[in-house]
């Protein structure tokens, strides 16, 4: 969701800003089917856990745009102006915007309960106050990496940069198995995705691989979550679906890979553009359009044709909803 600090733009990622935009959304929007095995129908359930199987890359993704950015940056690092710029910027929308959902979790389709606003606000420090704000909780304190690795980045040389990505990919790997160890924590297994973009945009070498690599892991991820879960009638993940397992970084990587290789040399469509500037809004802004569905209609059917119509809408209107903020100076700072 960062904007680039380098005087050079850098095309792809803005495909990439709405993809994993668009592809946040439908897990949203999909969210309520996922406990529903046996009380819908198993169509519907397959079709949204299907697709929730395979949009774990979207979270991720913002985090390795990030890491490209700011870790390959060319300016020289001064910590006051990326405190100002790129901490607190995005800090202080991330503390009004809690405040506002944490108003709207008060609302339900029975009235307005203001005790369930004040446990929300209360418990804020070791909880999002809304679902999708859970994000934040992880991504602001990877921030800490960037002044301790960005005045090493110039002098790593390039073996040491694929060398320590593979030893964050193995600790990812030891994760799935269910291992403990210092090294099992957000600021590590999440701070590696900041590495992972940086190294795929500097050094992408063996596409076939980690193309091979992340279609095998697709199918795993699919076939163990669909399968297990119908064989228990309940829904079952087992780490397979949490962002920080390395199915999803091979995921993840193999899309990276593939948008790049696919908009190298190509300039960014205009609206593609403009979408992209947008994205931490609709990132920000999407539950409140999706608050009726939830509410009245949390799994309508059949599911193939309601969740990409759903997800569009939410999408579209949190764009447009964006679009307005972003317009005026008095709130262009809610949605930076």
């Amino acid at each position: 969701m960062q904007q680039t600090e380098t005087q050079t733009h850098i095309d792809y990622l803005d495909i990439l800003r709405v993809l994993a935009a668009f592809f946040v959304v439908a897990i949203h929007v999909l969210g309520p089917y996922r406990f529903q095995i046996g009380d819908i129908a198993l169509s519907d359930w397959v079709v949204a856990v299907g697709l929730n199987s395979a949009s774990r890359w979207a979270v991720p993704i913002f985090i390795m745009i990030s890491g490209l950015l700011l870790l390959s940056s060319t300016r020289p690092f001064r910590l006051r102006h990326f405190i100002r710029r790129r901490v607190v910027k995005v800090v202080v929308p991330f503390l009004v915007w809690s405040f506002a959902f944490a108003c709207l979790s008060g609302l339900t389709p029975d009235g307005f309960s203001w005790q369930t606003v004040t446990q929300t606000l209360g418990a804020a420090p070791q909880h999002e106050t809304y679902y999708h704000l859970g994000f934040f909780y992880y991504y602001i304190p990877l921030l800490l990496w960037v002044p301790l690795l960005r005045p090493l980045m110039p002098r790593l040389p390039s073996w040491s940069v694929a060398f320590i990505g593979l030893a964050w990919i193995s600790l990812t790997a030891w994760y799935l198995t269910g291992a403990h160890g210092w090294w099992r924590n957000d600021f590590i297994l999440y701070g590696g995705y900041l590495w992972l973009g940086y190294w795929l945009h500097q050094a992408p070498r063996a596409l076939l691989l980690w193309w091979a690599l992340g279609l095998l892991a697709l199918g795993m991820t699919e076939y163990h979550v669909l399968t297990t879960s119908v064989a228990h009638q309940r829904y079952i993940t087992e780490g397979w679906l949490s962002y920080t397992t390395i199915n999803t970084v091979l995921i993840s990587a193999a899309l990276f890979l593939a948008v790049k290789h696919w908009r190298a040399n190509k300039a960014t469509p205009s609206w593609v553009a403009t979408l992209s500037r947008y994205s931490l809004g609709i990132y920000l802004i999407h539950p409140v359009f999706l608050w009726p569905v939830r509410a009245y209609w949390p799994t309508l059917s059949p599911a193939l044709v309601w969740i990409p119509l759903l997800t569009l809408y939410a999408f579209a209107g949190a764009a447009l909803t964006t679009a307005v903020l972003q317009r005026y100076r008095a709130t262009a700072w809610l949605v930076p």
